[in-house]
């Protein structure tokens, strides 16, 4: 098993108070520069303390599993520093999946207030194919991973839960995929996998999931497929 090692970053600050500290999961391939503009758009709105998990290594050729460590150990580390009891998690991509494995096997359920999924391969995706890293097997649809997590009847404790994926996803396929059982979901027509991290409505989205004073105030959209779509 590949030996990996967590680096968190400190990419953004504000001199605002009050908000639960922020831990940003990044996908495969990725690395912190990835997550920035998500990054500083929530330290202009007001969010203190907003750190990126920088996973290693970041091409699959550990499992999720691992990957999860690295995340459950940057949000100890987190809470520690800002004296918090509970910090929220926004992943992206495989970062999403990573985010999801520390809150059902690591108890971060019991660490996190809300998770904020984007375009995250929760049934699986068929790119997983394309490699034969750990990390690819496991993002498999049918995976022994995902058939275990899915296998849970309460799986996320208390935490509050949000989706935001596009339908035009290339990248998570099929696209429904990224759907999350028992999420407050909104789905945002984005044109391509990696412009989730960039296109307005998302960031916005986020900082509405991570602010909303109920999660039922998070108001769901109609899932929209366009004609031929995934």
């Amino acid at each position: 098993m590949t030996t990996a090692s967590a680096r968190v970053s400190n990419t953004a600050s504000s001199t605002a108070s009050g908000r639960v500290p922020v831990l940003l999961v990044h996908g495969i391939d990725d690395d912190a520069r990835t997550l920035a503009p998500l990054a500083n758009g929530l330290a202009r709105a007001g969010f203190q303390d907003v750190q990126i998990v920088e996973l290693k290594p970041n091409n699959g050729d550990a499992p999720i599993a691992v990957l999860a460590g690295q995340v459950a150990e940057a949000a100890g580390s987190l809470r520690a520093r800002t004296g918090s009891s509970r910090v929220d998690v926004v992943g992206f991509s495989m970062g999403a999946l990573v985010s999801r494995y520390y809150l059902q096997r690591l108890e971060g359920r019991n660490h996190v207030r809300r998770f904020v999924s984007i375009s995250g391969p929760h049934e699986g995706t068929l790119t997983g194919w394309l490699r034969a890293n750990p990390g690819a097997r496991d993002m498999r649809p049918g995976s022994e991973l995902l058939r275990g997590l899915a296998a849970d009847e309460a799986p996320f404790g208390e935490v509050q839960v949000f989706s935001l994926w596009t339908p035009l996803d290339l990248m998570i396929i099929p696209a429904r995929s990224s759907r999350l059982n028992g999420a407050r979901e909104r789905t945002i027509p984005v044109v391509l996998h990696p412009l989730m991290l960039r296109d307005g409505r998302v960031l916005r989205a986020v900082e509405e999931a991570l602010t909303v004073e109920r999660p039922e105030d998070f108001t769901p959209l109609p899932v929209v497929v366009p004609p031929g779509g995934p």
